[in-house]
C-alpha cells in the first residue's frame, strides 16, 4: 500500500513541477513577463490557459498534501506508534551528573570523556 501511494505521490510531484514551470510569470519585478496579451475569454487564450493551469496547480497541490499525510500516517503504523523522542534516554538530574560541581562548568560531563585539566597546559620553562 505504501509503495502504491509513494508512486502516485512521485507522479503528482512531477506533474506539479511541470505545471508550475508552464505557468506564465506575472512579472512585477523589473517588468519581466508582465502584460496581458490576447483578447476574448476562450478556453486556451492567455487568460483561459492561465486559469486552467492555476486550477490544475491547486488540484495537484491538494493531492500532494493528501498523499503526504497518507504516507506519514502509514509510516507511523510501521514503527508501532513510537516516536524518535521516545528512544532518547531521559536526561540525568543535577545530582547524578557527577562531573564538575565546583563551579567551573555548567555543562555536564559526558561519560567516557577525560576530566578537564586542573592546571593550565602552558609550559612553565
Amino acid at each position: 500500500m505504501i509503495t502504491v501511494i509513494t508512486v502516485v505521490h512521485l507522479l503528482i510531484v512531477l506533474a506539479l513541477i511541470a505545471v508550475v514551470l508552464m505557468q506564465r510569470s506575472e512579472g512585477g519585478a523589473l517588468g519581466i513577463g508582465g502584460g496581458g496579451g490576447g483578447g476574448g475569454g476562450g478556453m486556451f487564450t492567455s487568460r483561459g490557459a492561465g486559469s486552467a493551469l492555476t486550477r490544475t496547480t491547486a488540484v495537484l497541490a491538494v493531492c500532494f498534501f493528501i498523499t503526504s499525510l497518507s504516507l506519514a500516517y502509514l509510516s507511523r503504523g510501521d514503527g508501532g506508534g513510537s516516536s524518535v523522542l521516545d528512544q532518547v534516554a531521559p536526561s540525568q538530574s543535577q545530582g547524578e551528573q557527577g562531573g564538575n560541581n565546583d563551579g567551573r562548568s555548567v555543562l555536564p560531563t559526558l561519560p567516557g570523556t577525560p576530566p578537564a585539566p586542573t592546571e593550565p597546559a602552558v609550559p612553565t620553562e
